[in-house]
C-alpha cells in the first residue's frame, strides 16, 4: 500500500494530471502486484519557481515539466525490485510526455505498524488488513 506524493509545476490540464497519477499507479500495480484499489496519491501543483530540482552533478538539465515523486511504502523489497519500479515509472511517464530527466523519485520505507487507514486504528497490526507480501 504505497502512499504517493506527486509535486509538479502548474500548467497541466486535468487530463494530464490524471494521466500522470494513473501512470504512476499502473507502474506500482504492475511491478509490486498491489491491488488496484490500493490507490493513495496526493498531487500538488506549485507555481513556477517553487520546485528546485537540479541534476545532483550528473550533467543534465531538467525542464519545468519535472515530476517529483515520493513513494512511502513498507520495507522489505529488494534493490532489484525498486530499480525495476523506477524504470517502469520512467517508462509510464514517458508515455505521458514526460522526459526521463524530468522524473525524480524519492523512496521511503516504513513498517506495517506505521499505517492507519481510518478510525484511528493500525489495521495491519489489529489484523483488519493482512500485511502485504513483499
Amino acid at each position: 500500500m504505497p502512499l504517493v506524493r506527486i509535486d509538479i509545476n502548474q500548467g497541466r490540464t486535468p487530463e494530464q494530471l490524471q494521466g500522470i497519477s494513473r501512470g504512476i499507479h499502473a507502474a506500482i500495480v504492475a511491478e509490486y502486484g498491489i491491488p488496484e484499489r490500493d490507490y493513495f496519491h496526493i498531487l500538488t501543483e506549485h507555481p513556477i519557481g517553487q520546485i528546485v530540482a537540479q541534476d545532483a552533478g550528473l550533467g543534465f538539465e531538467r525542464t519545468p515539466d519535472v515530476v517529483m515523486i515520493q513513494i512511502f511504502t513498507q520495507s522489505g523489497r529488494s534493490q532489484l525490485a525498486k530499480q525495476s519500479l523506477f524504470a517502469a515509472l520512467a517508462e509510464r511517464l514517458s508515455a505521458e510526455g514526460i522526459a526521463g530527466e524530468d522524473v525524480f523519485i524519492g523512496y521511503v520505507e516504513n513498517s506495517a505498524g506505521d499505517w492507519s487507514f481510518g478510525f484511528g486504528r493500525a489495521q495491519y497490526v489489529t489484523g483488519e488488513l493482512g500485511v502485504p507480501a513483499k
